[in-house]
């Protein structure tokens, strides 16, 4: 079965494209987080927070002025800088107060014909306690070069990432019962939800890949869990990170780079 969008994607909007552009200021203007995020960017470069209405209007002003720019000194006219806006999940589920995501692979090993695999990855965790209201980006954002940017992050390196078997177990002893969750969820409904979404990306987008004998490509896909264990689709990243500065990395990364080639 084909999953309806708004049943794992954050509503979000094109800023490159005026109607969705157009849309989405029409919208803003209840006091709700949206997240901003440049497209062909990595490692939380150029991401920020919508708060609030003013803030919306300061950045619909900005693109504004860029376009008025342009059109007074008759240059060729561009359009907005390609980013997305994503409505932030404001309740997304805590391990021990702490923000997550997951980060899973998606392998493309072949387009000719189509052949896809699956690899578990790890779970990435903030430094600190999370506090929807706070403007510390560290708070929100989970990757490991944004927590980098945390005063905490040299002496909690090791307990921002966690391996899924941890995860798991996690889920059993801590969250299983009160929440009516199946023993091993981790490896079974969120595993198999993850695969789903992954599957359907794919299918939407393959007309797109080039088809040619000996093209791959390894997709990281980020996916949030909420407090009510829906599983949301935050990106999938064409280049991901392959660093391993802490000790689940060490083991992690080099498998699924090995196991890749």
């Amino acid at each position: 079965r084909l999953l309806k969008m708004e049943e794992f994607f954050p509503e979000s909007f094109r800023l490159d494209l005026e109607d969705e552009r157009n849309a989405f200021f029409e919208l803003c203007k209840e006091e709700q987080i949206w997240i901003c995020k440049p497209s062909c960017s990595n490692q939380g470069r150029g991401i920020f927070l919508l708060k609030n209405p003013a803030a919306a209007n300061t950045l619909q002003a900005k693109l504004h002025g860029t376009e008025e720019y342009l059109l007074n000194r008759r240059v060729q006219r561009k359009a907005p800088q390609a980013r997305i806006v994503q409505r932030y999940i404001h309740q997304p589920l805590l391990l021990e107060g702490k923000k997550f995501d997951v980060r899973s692979y998606l392998l493309i090993a072949c387009t000719a014909p189509y052949v896809v695999f699956f690899a578990q990855g790890y779970v990435r965790l903030t430094c600190v306690n999370y506090d929807a209201a706070s403007d510390d980006l560290t708070v929100h954002l989970t990757n490991q070069y944004m927590q980098k940017k945390n005063s905490l992050y040299s002496q909690l390196k090791d307990e921002t990432v966690w391996r899924m078997e941890h995860f798991n177990s996690y889920v059993n002893e801590k969250l299983r019962k009160s929440n009516g969750l199946p023993k091993d969820w981790v490896f079974t409904v969120f595993t198999k939800r993850m695969q789903q979404i992954m599957v359907q990306c794919f299918l939407a987008a393959k007309h797109k890949l080039h088809r040619k004998l000996g093209y791959f490509d390894l997709i990281g896909c980020d996916f949030l869990i909420d407090e009510n264990f829906k599983v949301w689709l935050l990106e999938m990243n064409a280049n991901p990170a392959l660093h391993t500065n802490c000790k689940v990395l060490r083991d992690i990364i080099p498998t699924v780079v090995y196991e890749s080639l």
